[in-house]
């Protein structure tokens, strides 16, 4: 059991979620976009959100600024969320404006106004779950391309439920937080999300 949760925990990492979120607005957009530009858009993602943190830990790492991937303490995820912050803000001017990808533009806005407010939470010491951030951001940003785009995705959203519930087990269960954590990073992840929708539903 503990090995499933562990694995959970992994497969769903806070990295992947962003571009899980893109790659599901391309599937469900009634808009016709060129696969040219959906592939380009993707890989450019991928390089920023996943490849770039990524290489910008074991940076992190070999100058003792962080011990783990998990970032146990708050004083190690400081830098990490600076540092991720400043990738969302390149993703917002460089890569997905307001037009012609406003749902895009305003969930990385979302996604930046979450990792700001985890930073902000870090400085006082308090450790938002940043897996039930991400995980809960994309719930909303499916829910509400649901509503904005007319479909049922009603399996999406109750797989997405399951997910959400496995996660948080996980990260109790591996002692990674614990319940104020998780429900601070539910409520630090979705409300950003629920907020910016006024702005393009």
């Amino acid at each position: 059991m503990h090995h499933i949760l562990k694995s959970i925990s992994g497969v769903f990492h806070p990295l992947i979620m962003p571009i899980a979120g893109v790659v599901f607005y391309f599937a469900k957009t009634p808009r016709f976009i060129d696969k040219t530009v959906i592939w380009a858009k993707l890989i450019s993602l991928s390089i920023l959100t996943i490849i770039l943190p990524i290489l910008l830990y074991f940076l992190l790492k070999t100058l003792g600024k962080v011990n783990s991937i998990d970032l146990k303490s708050t004083k190690e995820r400081i830098m990490p969320l600076i540092l991720n912050a400043v990738v969302v803000i390149l993703v917002i001017q460089r890569i997905l404006r307001p037009d012609p990808y406003i749902e895009l533009y305003y969930f990385f806005v979302g996604i930046l106004i979450s990792t700001l407010t985890c930073l902000i939470l870090a400085f006082f010491k308090f450790k938002a779950s940043i897996h039930m951030i991400a995980i809960s951001g994309v719930f909303m940003f499916f829910i509400a391309l649901s509503i904005h785009f007319s479909i049922n995705i009603n399996g999406t959203l109750a797989l997405m439920c399951i997910i959400t519930g496995a996660v948080a087990t996980s990260r109790l269960h591996l002692k990674a937080h614990t319940y104020p954590e998780l429900i601070m990073g539910i409520v630090v992840g979705f409300f950003p999300q629920l907020i910016l929708i006024t702005k393009w539903l």
